[in-house]
């Protein structure tokens, strides 16, 4: 299984990227993880954050692939975009729904928007919303969360023992 992250700007914090990173190196054995990257931009008073997250959200549009973008021609891609706004989902939840893109062959992109969140756009393109909480999050602590949630969603799913019920 493949999962792509593509993410509005880079981790500032150490102690997130060495989160990352140990999550990354736990998933090697579960699904290729890619990351994809893309600039954060600023908001000011000549660039409204309304017109910073239209910007970020083209950016993220092309990131996902053209040809994926339209729903009824996504081949194996389901694009999943994190949002406060999107649908809560237990831990048992998230896994489920990862063995079941796992086992109809679907490849994973999930997005995760910049401080000023996704545009309308971003959110029309994706097959699902999920939301991690009802509280907020930085953006870079999504991606260590989304991370470590995919790692407990594939230990669930293979019966590793790393989630208490």
């Amino acid at each position: 299984m493949k999962i792509r992250i593509v993410q509005i700007g880079k981790n500032k914090d150490k102690y997130i990227q060495e989160g990352v990173d140990e999550f990354l190196k736990r998933l090697k054995g579960f699904a290729n993880v890619e990351i994809v990257t893309l600039k954060e931009l600023t908001a000011s008073k000549t660039f409204p954050k309304e017109r910073v997250r239209e910007e970020e959200g083209e950016e993220i549009l092309k990131a996902i692939d053209a040809r994926f973008r339209e729903h009824d021609k996504r081949g194996n891609d389901i694009i999943i975009s994190l949002d406060e706004k999107g649908k809560d989902l237990s831990s048992i939840e998230f896994s489920n729904m990862l063995q079941k893109f796992k086992n109809s062959g679907e490849n994973l992109t999930f997005v995760i928007g910049g401080p000023y969140g996704l545009s309308d756009e971003v959110r029309k393109n994706s097959n699902t919303i999920l939301s991690f909480s009802r509280l907020t999050f930085t953006h870079q602590m999504i991606r260590l969360l989304l991370l470590e949630q995919i790692y407990r969603g594939f230990c669930i799913m293979t019966g590793k023992e790393y989630h208490n019920e």
